[in-house]
């Protein structure tokens, strides 16, 4: 088949969540298909990534838009219903430039990454388009509501999750819909009525994420990784440093939690003492994990699953997280993460784990088992394929 993908951002290098799901898909489809690239830059970094690229897609086409020319796109929407995120990515070069693609090639299938790239080809259903979204918007705003917020930013996220929720039903629009986990699948499928969404999980690249001989034998060592101006994230180490971390030491106190991730804001940067480490950019996450006696992964909103938490199952170290993102890994606590919701359990998951070498490994080990057959990217590779293969043959 020959299939575009339409990205919000340069798939490259796989670093952060959606840059990483289209570059790992597409990896995987390359030798079967012909696959063409249409994705925005930001600035010159990313168009130095395109000879990285066409080793993977046959044409890779960028269209420059800086973050000040998206300023002015959301300052010029203040009073449209249209959510911030959509008017972001607004580009009529983008436009331009897809109408110009889709006319001279005939694609199989096109593949539209986010609801932020969801407008540019929304009303043309004579393609074959596929909207893969990483996660409920809508979900990841509501839950927002339930951490403290100051009051400027209270009333930007409510507007911003009115105006996401009404947007969503652009899902309708398109041959298919996916989204990466079962519980955001219910909750769009409730809210909005429709029945052309599917499952497209989030996976895990097995040649990096390898599971190793994990020494299970130490227990001094607290692992948190992801984009650290994220801002579930943010949250997410702050209140474990605050509100979680101090009950653990009690109980071990030489024990250390490493905060590992690209940009930290200054909020987390001011976490750093004596047992929080705070590391910035890590380039072999896999030896960090290795090295980890538990991960944890404590957010308190968001939508879809986490990458945190299947990369450190796939390498067999045990993992303690909150409800966010668990219900769309399809395991029972204890299968690789042991899901907690209050600061006392988690804490006490997490003392648990450490007082136990046999508990460590029993976790870790089932966690293997459950990336194998569910989230490597080969096994979802497929599922894209057979998706695209559904909306062709239904033209």
């Amino acid at each position: 088949m020959k299939l575009l993908f339409l990205a919000n951002r340069t798939p490259y290098p796989p670093y952060r969540g959606d840059k990483l799901k289209i570059y790992n898909l597409a990896r995987r489809l390359k030798d079967r298909h012909e696959l063409h690239l249409l994705t925005f830059a930001q600035n010159e970094e990313d168009l130095s990534y395109k000879a990285e690229l066409e080793k993977v897609f046959k044409t890779v086409h960028f269209i420059y838009l800086p973050k000040w020319c998206s300023a002015l796109n959301c300052l010029a929407g203040l009073w449209s219903a249209t959510p911030f995120q959509v008017l972001y990515f607004k580009s009529g070069a983008l436009a331009q430039k897809l109408q110009e693609m889709v006319a001279a090639e005939h694609f199989d299938g096109i593949h539209v990454q986010h609801l932020r790239m969801s407008p540019y080809l929304a009303g043309q259903k004579e393609l074959p388009r596929i909207l893969d979204l990483p996660d409920a918007f809508s979900l990841y705003w509501e839950r927002r509501k339930m951490v403290k917020r100051g009051l400027l930013t209270t009333i930007f996220e409510n507007e911003e999750q009115k105006r996401v929720l009404k947007y969503e039903r652009i899902l309708k629009e398109y041959n298919l819909s996916l989204v990466c986990s079962s519980e955001d699948l219910a909750y769009l499928e409730k809210t909005h009525h429709t029945s052309n969404l599917r499952l497209l999980p989030n996976g895990v690249d097995l040649t990096t994420f390898a599971a190793r001989n994990h020494d299970y034998s130490h227990n001094h060592t607290l692992l948190f990784t992801g984009n650290m101006d994220y801002a579930p994230n943010v949250d997410a180490v702050i209140y474990f440093a605050q509100s979680i971390l101090p009950l653990i030491r009690a109980r071990f106190p030489d024990v250390k939690f490493i905060i590992g991730g690209q940009r930290p804001v200054p909020k987390v940067l001011e976490l750093a003492n004596d047992h929080i480490t705070v590391t910035g950019f890590i380039k072999d996450l896999a030896e960090t994990y290795n090295s980890a006696s538990v991960v944890v992964a404590p957010l308190r909103f968001g939508a879809g699953t986490q990458n945190k938490v299947l990369e450190a199952m796939a390498m067999g170290v045990p993992v303690v997280c909150s409800h966010i993102g668990f219900g769309g890994l399809g395991i029972a606590s204890g299968e690789g993460a042991i899901m907690q919701t209050t600061p006392d359990g988690f804490a006490n998951s997490v003392i648990e784990l450490l007082s136990s070498s046999d508990k460590r490994r029993a976790v870790g080990e089932a966690g293997m088992r459950v990336i194998k057959t569910k989230f490597d990217w080969n096994i979802i590779a497929l599922q894209l394929e057979r998706y695209f293969q559904e909306i062709k043959a239904a033209k």
